[in-house]
């Protein structure tokens, strides 16, 4: 069986999960995309109620913020063969006691993402995007916070990019780090650019 067809198998199999139905509030709907062919990998953490309806990743204001940073339009943002999408937990896991997004199920970490990320060998970049994919695609190298481990950014090329998360409640970090968009943010386009080209 070639890669490809042996990732698909994978795919279809991770797409059809149902572990963590009887935690999901709303059932499961593993989101991701991914192919033999795609060189950049989108890691980040997991899908949110709008991502949970719409079946397609970042199909909101964050995504918006995220294709910015990467200096890259819709159609090619959703071409899986040039970039996956693949984020820490595949379903929405729901919301804690102050109204944000619990974390991704461990599960999917555990059952999945070694075996996924060891069918896509021919990714060249993993944009790690929040501390639980920089935890996970970083492990020890990762600094004690995610303000560090972005700054630190050049420590990990030219393999991973840690982000931020693009979301509206990271404005006022994205104010008060300014080195954000004048350094890293070139290098991270610079790169995406050259492997999707």
């Amino acid at each position: 069986m070639s890669q490809a067809a042996e990732l698909d198998v994978l795919l279809a199999e991770i797409r059809t999960c149902r572990l963590c139905a009887g935690s999901l509030p709303l059932g499961p709907r593993p989101v991701l995309r991914a192919s033999a062919t795609a060189r950049v990998a989108l890691c980040g953490q997991a899908p949110g109620t709008r991502v949970h309806a719409s079946g397609r990743p970042f199909t909101d204001r964050s995504g918006d913020r995220l294709r910015d940073w990467l200096g890259v339009d819709g159609d090619t943002f959703y071409d899986e063969r040039r970039i996956a999408i693949v984020p820490m937990g595949f379903c929405y896991p729901g919301v804690d006691d102050h109204g944000g997004d619990l974390p991704p199920r461990r599960e999917c970490r555990s059952t999945w993402h070694d075996r996924l990320f060891r069918a896509l060998p021919q990714v060249e970049l993993i944009v790690a995007i929040g501390g639980h994919a920089m935890a996970y695609h970083l492990g020890r190298r990762r600094k004690p916070s995610v303000r560090e481990t972005v700054a630190s950014f050049r420590d990990y090329l030219p393999g991973v990019i840690p982000l931020p998360h693009p979301s509206w409640r990271n404005n006022a970090w994205l104010d008060r780090n300014p080195w954000f968009a004048a350094e890293l943010l070139p290098v991270l386009r610079e790169r995406v650019h050259r492997l999707i080209a």
